[in-house]
């Protein structure tokens, strides 16, 4: 495999795990109310709507202008991306799409030309791929916030976005009863929920 075929892989790889993770947060922003979205478990915990703040604030500071300009703007109040001053479902829906766009965006605007820049984060030098990767282990990590609160607050309600308990052995059982396949693991969910960014 020649380096072009490698970096075009591994940009579609990794837009596929960011699609991935998108969906996993539509999915669970889909099943809450409105006022589920600024449940708080305490004082000390975030909400649902504060994470989205904080995800949109980080991809678009990190995202806009990547190639040009430093991860870390100006204009980012990071502190305040945890205050719960979101009022609606549009508005926190219109910051989480915002945030995705401004990623999906960068992701499409590289290629073997631009690959080997090297962008910044508060002055600190990063390859695209550590840069890309920085975000790909950061935004999974709130995702997750994400969907255990709720899963907290729906409880018996939740419909799972997984394997439902006490499932693995028939979804195992299903999927080794076809032929093996090439496409990425993330291409059912994607095909299925028809969601390309």
């Amino acid at each position: 495999m020649n380096v072009l075929n490698m970096i075009t892989e591994y940009l579609e790889s990794t837009k596929k795990q960011f699609r991935y993770y998108k969906l996993l947060g539509d999915k669970t922003l889909e099943q809450l109310s409105d006022e589920e979205l600024f449940w708080k478990f305490n004082q000390e915990s975030n909400s649902i709507a504060a994470l989205v703040k904080h995800l949109a604030g980080n991809m678009l500071s990190r995202w806009t202008d990547f190639l040009t300009s430093d991860g870390e703007k100006e204009w980012r109040d990071r502190d305040s991306e945890f205050d719960d001053d979101l009022k609606s479902r549009q508005e926190v829906l219109k910051k989480w799409n915002e945030g995705w766009k401004s990623l999906f965006d960068a992701l499409d605007s590289l290629n073997e030309e631009n690959f080997h820049t090297i962008v910044y984060i508060r002055n600190q030098g990063h390859t695209i791929t550590e840069a890309i990767n920085r975000q790909l282990s950061h935004y999974p990590y709130h995702v997750g916030q994400m969907v255990f609160i709720g899963k907290m607050v729906k409880n018996n309600q939740w419909q799972s976005l997984s394997i439902p308990r006490g499932q693995s052995g028939n979804y195992n059982d299903e999927k080794f009863s076809k032929p093996k396949k090439t496409e990425h693991f993330t291409d059912q969910y994607i095909k299925k929920d028809g969601n390309q960014h």
